[in-house]
């Protein structure tokens, strides 16, 4: 079954109840872990980010359908959960919470969803501050690492003047060895085969070069500054 077959059942289900208490069931299935298990709590969080100013608009849905790559056929799919998700009295925050909750033995997971959140703000050239509010406060409700969500802000909004260090998550007196260790490390767990293990659908393992981009980026300015 390919993940817009297992989307289409998520949403025969959604149409009995909410999307939201469809979120909470997942939770408590024993293989969460799946392609249409990311893709619902991926675009459902899309949808809350896009409606949190209060409209969403067909701009928002392209984007989204641009950066996940959904073919023509398959994007009334995606315009139902937005709708659904529209529908659904609970706030981005509740939703952020049963994301967590759903992954909250899959902390990776919650990082990749994250890293394609901040792929969503930015789809039209721009990330608004409230978007980069709600990116945030996800990232606080996931637990994510303040290194992996400084990586994940240089992979979207570069390096800029931000400490290389940091984004690998390492001590400014750590060795050159502990420094390829660390840094092979990062390249294992981010690899595109890492992230389908995970359960991220194929069509989004792009997500990973940007994030390789980024620890490739801070190594090397590492490397530079010892030699």
């Amino acid at each position: 079954m390919g993940v817009w077959d297992r989307i289409e059942s998520i949403i025969a289900a959604a149409q009995k109840r909410t999307l939201g208490a469809l979120l909470e069931s997942l939770a408590d299935q024993k293989q969460r872990r799946t392609e249409g298990a990311f893709s619902i709590a991926l675009i459902a969080l899309s949808a809350k980010m896009a409606k949190a100013d209060g409209v969403v608009t067909d701009d928002e849905v392209k984007a989204f359908g641009e950066f996940f790559e959904v073919p023509e056929k398959e994007a009334d799919k995606v315009r139902m959960i937005y709708r659904l998700a529209q529908q659904d009295v609970a706030g981005f925050d509740e939703y952020i919470a049963r994301v967590a909750n759903i992954f909250e033995d899959a902390p990776a997971v919650l990082e990749d969803v994250l890293d394609c959140l901040f792929s969503v703000a930015v789809a039209d050239g721009v990330a608004h501050p409230r978007e980069v509010a709600l990116l945030d406060r996800a990232a606080e409700a996931f637990g994510i690492a303040p290194a992996a969500y400084r990586r994940l802000r240089a992979t979207h909004f570069g390096l800029g003047d931000d400490d290389p260090y940091l984004i690998l998550g390492i001590d400014h007196d750590a060795g050159i060895e502990d420094i390829k260790a660390t840094y092979r490390t990062l390249v294992r767990d981010h690899h595109p085969d890492a992230l389908i293990a995970r359960g991220v659908p194929e069509d989004l393992i792009k997500i990973a070069e940007g994030r390789m981009a980024a620890i490739n980026a801070a190594y090397a300015r590492i490397l530079a500054d010892l030699t």
